[in-house]
């Protein structure tokens, strides 16, 4: 049976930009910025998306749409019987384990949604604290609330890559740079802005050290959804008409502007209260209510309004990044064992709602329960951010670099000799010697070796 194969370069460049921009570019990336000296750690960080993740991105197109089929079968195909081979497994493997705890707080945005819609989240900063562990504590609500997530995903991708995946992403991307715009106008609007806008442009270098680089560093391979054979599937649906240097930037563009809005939208607001968004994951469901609460009280129903959009706003994100981490699995099963794309689909669902199970309840019932002293959903985070991940893409790029017949790949970066040959050369040198030795020292760091 004949593979599908995305049907328009925007539908490209959206669906595979969809796969990166997530709830990492909203909370995780502005938390970083605020850790790291401001607009100093945004300079470095974009060199290092344009610099690095660009090659460590190009390095999983090659192998995509070299193989034109699932991860596991295309490492194995190009790897031949070495280590390589066993990426594309590891790929599905943690690309299960990420759409699993990841849906987790997807399903918790999705009720603070509904939530804000019914103006429940409100009254002093204990109160919204006291909601935020009730709710995640308890064991019914949260896991039907991943479940209505995990079911909207599931439809998704069971649609397949032209009706499901890329129809999607072309509303699902357009409607979250939207309602991004809208709240980045608000958030400009509120006393004192200016304080949050100069803190995200105006570098302070004095700041920074080795670990603002290894920070940069991490957070574009990361965001870049670099390491779990993501790229690759993706890839894999390429047309070969598709230049992949250009489509790569692109990308890159766009998950680097989604960021920098994001930072927009978060830092003015909540500077103008006297805030510093670098509280991790509670910013979403703790911090931020609460900035909304008083940094857009200056208008009627500013707060309701910010909130709902806000929240809706995290949906998308979410969604956009969790079809690509089920479509891994999805392929995989369809074509291995030629099973219908439903079946398949059906089985990735099943699977991945067991791990939102245990992730889900580590935050109440299971919470004394641990894997190497790490409650399920943050031994699940660690394992796929900080071992799966590095040595995914680290192990990528040695393929691409160093094994794969040079040839091969300047074919695949080329488009057989018709595009972007002059770049070729500065291209195959990042993949081969500055991406391994940059996802080393992310790796190594990560370890708490340096």
């Amino acid at each position: 049976m004949a593979r599908s194969n995305f049907g328009t370069k925007l539908g490209i460049v959206l669906a595979t930009a969809g796969s990166a921009v997530g709830l990492g570019n909203v909370w995780r990336f502005p938390t970083m910025t605020g850790e790291n000296g401001g607009a100093a750690f945004i300079f470095i960080y974009v060199a290092c998306v344009f610099l690095l993740g660009i090659p460590g991105m190009l390095a999983e197109f090659v192998v995509g749409r070299r193989a034109h089929t699932n991860a596991p079968r295309a490492y194995r195909k190009l790897g031949g019987k070495t280590l390589f081979a066993g990426v594309g497994y590891v790929g599905v493997f943690g690309g299960m384990i990420i759409f699993g705890f990841y849906s987790v707080i997807a399903g918790w945005c999705m009720h603070y949604l509904f939530a804000s819609l019914m103006s429940d989240i409100h009254g002093t900063p204990d109160e919204i604290v006291a909601y935020f562990h009730g709710f995640s504590s308890s064991v019914w609500a949260p896991l039907v609330w991943t479940a209505v997530f995990m079911l909207l995903t599931h439809i998704v991708v069971w649609g397949g890559v032209n009706k499901g995946i890329e129809r999607c992403s072309k509303i699902l991307m357009p409607l979250l740079f939207v309602v991004l715009v809208i709240i980045v106008i608000a958030s400009l609007c509120v006393p004192d802005a200016y304080k949050g806008v100069e803190f995200l442009f105006k570098p302070d270098f004095s700041k920074i050290t080795p670990e603002t680089f290894l920070a940069a560093l991490g957070q574009a391979f990361f965001t870049l959804s670099l390491g779990v054979a993501c790229l690759a599937t993706y890839a894999s649906y390429f047309g070969e008409n598709v230049n992949l240097a250009k489509s790569a930037m692109q990308i890159a563009v766009v998950d680097t502007i989604v960021a920098i809005l994001a930072g927009l939208m978060i830092f003015p607001a909540a500077f103008s209260v006297g805030v510093q968004p670098d509280a991790g994951p509670s910013l979403i469901f703790i911090t931020l209510p609460n900035v909304f609460q008083s940094a857009f009280s200056f208008f009627p129903g500013g707060g309701y309004i910010v909130s709902i959009l806000f929240y809706a706003l995290l949906v998308l994100a979410a969604l956009t990044s969790t079809i690509s981490m089920h479509e891994i699995g999805t392929a995989f099963f369809t074509e291995e064992l030629r099973l219908s794309r439903g079946k398949a689909a059906s089985i990735v669902t099943v699977l991945c709602f067991g791990v939102a199970i245990l992730s889900s309840l580590s935050f109440g019932v299971l919470s004394d329960v641990t894997l190497f002293d790490k409650p399920f959903l943050d031994f699940f985070d660690y394992i796929t951010g900080q071992i799966i991940m590095p040595i995914g893409a680290l192990l990528t790029c040695l393929l691409v670099g160093w094994y794969m017949p040079k040839t091969s790949v300047y074919e695949e970066l080329t488009n057989r000799g018709t595009v972007a040959r002059k770049l070729f050369p500065v291209i195959f040198f990042a993949i081969r010697y500055i991406c391994p030795i940059c996802i080393t020292l992310i790796f190594l760091n990560l370890l708490g070796i340096v």
